[in-house]
């Protein structure tokens, strides 16, 4: 018998074993402690990304490596078959401090996005209305990339390439009431949006914009759905932003923040739509894990301390104040800084690209987004060293690039 070539054998040498769907910087990050990284050379970098504002409490906190060493040791997986006292832990003390009733947990956003997406078509289902389907979002939003919330999304950067798009999604300007309601008709189910505007340039939903969309889905019977995937969890300086402008919506998502760089999301639900989804509706092989659990708890713990929130809101007035005085010295290069709490970000007359750059070569690390914005997301624990330090990188890097005070 002759044995069969291996696997590989005809394969491109220059083409890459991962998937190239990034366009990765060629650093490569060994190591992190607290807010900063190492890269392989040993040059440190002040984190001021956050792995995209996942890293809430830094790199390598002492308590969520406790908990996760401990439960490693302990237990790894059993699946959602039996049940677990850490999900009940974790639920419960979540639904202790938001308008939820019931929390799903799954890995990923865009597993909690999918989550919050079937569950406003099965409501009304089980309210005998199954034309209602049609979900309001807005233009520059982001839930995630699969099928169904690039279709939620709508924009052509997400979409190109993978028609034809789920039916069922209408996008509007943030912002415009009356398109809004230009678009609620018999079919309508829900609307659904980031309170604050992530990867679409660092843009909070006005207070009152929020309020009148709560008032809108009342009156029309329709779901209020906040995405608060990047927005939430500590970082708007309290546990959610939606809490801070006294709005509550009837499904929540979460995840970024809550795992702290581990896994983990969540898709929280009120009671009158989350007693729809029954077993078998839903589900997630690694959703709510115990490893998963035992960081998520040890987030809750650090976050939930009393004055947590309060240095999250200090800090991020801080930072903000000195991002406006660098706008008003430099505006041939920064035009605006907008954001709340730690969600900042700093809207650039030249490329992005070529600020992210330059304050990458200073060894502050940030994040590009949409209408020519930087994103600063710093861990939640920075202190005003990590500010000063900051700022004074963003300086020499604008001056670097040609600013001239």
């Amino acid at each position: 018998m002759t044995a069969s070539a291996p696997v590989g054998h005809n394969r491109p040498s220059d083409f890459p074993v991962i998937l190239p769907v990034y366009k990765r910087s060629t650093i490569r990050m060994v190591r992190g402690e607290g807010v900063y990284l190492f890269d392989e050379e040993g040059r440190q970098y002040l984190d001021f990304a956050a792995g995209i504002a996942v890293n809430s409490l830094g790199h390598c906190h002492p308590h969520l490596v406790k908990a996760l060493q401990e439960q490693a040791a302990t237990l790894w997986h059993t699946s959602n078959l039996y049940t677990s006292s850490a999900q009940e832990k974790l639920a419960a003390r979540l639904v202790e401090q938001t308008c939820a009733d019931s929390v799903f947990f799954c890995s990923t956003g865009l597993e909690a996005s999918e989550c919050a997406i079937k569950m406003v078509r099965k409501y009304f289902d089980e309210k005998g209305e199954p034309e209602k389907y049609r979900i309001i979002t807005l233009e520059g939003s982001f839930h995630g990339r699969s099928i169904a919330t690039i279709s939620a999304a709508g924009k052509e950067k997400l979409t190109k390439g993978f028609a034809p798009l789920l039916d069922g999604f209408d996008q509007v300007p943030m912002g415009d009431i009356q398109a809004l309601r230009a678009k609620i008709t018999p079919f309508t189910a829900a609307i659904m949006l980031e309170p604050i505007l992530g990867e679409g340039g660092v843009i909070p939903c006005p207070p009152e914009y929020l309020r009148e969309l709560r008032a809108i889905a009342d009156a029309f019977g329709l779901l209020l759905v906040f995405d608060e995937v990047q927005c939430g969890y500590g970082r708007p300086g309290a546990l959610f932003y939606h809490q801070m402008v006294g709005v509550e919506p009837d499904i929540i998502t979460a995840a970024k923040g809550i795992g702290s760089g581990f896994p983990l999301a969540a898709c929280l639900a009120k009671k009158h739509v989350a007693e729809i989804m029954t077993p078998g509706s839903h589900g997630s092989t690694y959703g709510g894990n115990p490893l998963a659990m035992a960081v998520g708890n040890a987030v809750l713990d650090v976050i939930l301390k009393p004055g947590f929130f309060e240095h999250v809101q200090a800090r991020g007035k801080e930072l903000y104040e000195g991002l406006e005085a660098l706008v008003k010295k430099y505006p041939k290069l920064l035009a605006e800084a907008r954001g709340v709490g730690l969600m900042l970000g700093l809207k650039t007359v030249i490329p992005n690209m070529d600020v992210v750059v330059a304050l990458r070569e200073q060894g502050l690390l940030t994040v590009l987004a949409d209408d020519n914005v930087i994103r600063i997301l710093p861990p939640l624990i920075i202190e005003k060293a990590h500010i000063a330090e900051a700022l004074d990188k963003i300086e020499v890097a604008l001056q670097r690039l040609g600013g001239a005070a």
